[in-house]
């Protein structure tokens, strides 16, 4: 059964710490590029990071660079984000998805490459003072 389970997110201060993970299972996991998306009240969804299955490489949003981590562990299915210095801008629900293509080398921020059926529920993050 397929399920990619995002949690950790929550209200966080300007300024503070969150760290998110997705749990994933149904699928092999360490063969797949892994993204972060985030969609803010009436506004289009946005690729925030991914992360390369072959080599870890990473890319990131203009936005969050300097800021955002993304990670995976293979060996527990989890891919996860560290979000420092957040800021009210960060606000949105963020989700998880898959590549399952196998079409492409490198991850990608284009949520188009990310099948129907490969992304999580979502997990709020609000940050607020």
């Amino acid at each position: 059964h397929l399920q990619l389970v995002e949690s950790g997110g929550g209200l966080a201060q300007p300024g503070g710490s969150l760290r998110l993970s997705c749990a994933v299972s149904g699928f092999t996991f360490p063969y797949y590029h892994m993204a972060w998306f985030r969609q803010a009240p009436g506004k289009e969804r946005e690729g925030v990071s991914c992360i390369t299955s072959s080599d870890g490489s990473t890319d990131y949003a203009d936005a969050v660079k300097g800021r955002f981590t993304v990670s995976r562990d293979n060996a527990k299915n989890t891919v996860y984000l560290q979000m420092n210095s957040l800021k009210p801008e960060d606000t949105a629900v963020y989700y998880c998805a898959a590549d399952v293509t196998v079409l492409r080398e490198k991850c990608t921020l284009h949520s188009g490459n990310y099948l129907l059926g490969y992304w999580g529920q979502g997990t709020q993050v609000t940050v607020s003072s």
